[in-house]
């Protein structure tokens, strides 16, 4: 009996690796398509996608679709949950961005300070950092609570 759970166990905790690997594949996809010197030099990038199409905009970003995929396979646990709002909080404000810079062209001389200075070289990696635990935290805290 114990040796049929212990195996089912590693195999669980494989899966979870092997999604956590795949999430931070999605991530470094995202970090390389969108990296620049300059929060400008980003949006620039963003806005190619987003004035071609809104779901091609959305397709580049996949670990929006994970956040989904994972809050819904994990019945809404609270750390699947605080990724989709963080991510969704992400998209939204990115969009807002485009829109006032590319599109209505309102800007202050406080946010083109900001938009053109220089981004620390590893910034963008911070998205594994913070992310990568939630993903962790929502597969165990669901798949471990039914083991």
């Amino acid at each position: 009996m114990f040796g049929l759970a212990k195996k089912s166990y590693n195999s669980l905790m494989e899966n979870i690796y092997i999604a956590i690997i795949i999430y931070i594949g999605l991530e470094f996809f995202e970090i390389q398509w969108q990296k620049a010197d300059t929060l400008m030099g980003v949006l620039g990038k963003l806005y190619r996608y987003y004035r071609q199409n809104i779901f091609l905009f959305f397709i580049m970003h996949p670990t929006f679709s994970f956040g989904i995929a994972l809050a819904m396979l994990t019945d809404l646990a609270y750390a699947a949950v605080a990724l989709l709002v963080i991510k969704t909080i992400d998209i939204a404000t990115k969009i807002i961005l485009l829109q006032q810079v590319f599109e209505k062209r309102e800007l202050n001389a406080e946010m083109s300070t900001m938009l053109l200075a220089p981004l620390h070289p590893y910034m963008m990696y911070l998205s594994i950092v913070v992310y990568t635990p939630l993903v962790y935290f929502a597969l165990t805290s669901h798949f471990m609570t039914s083991f």
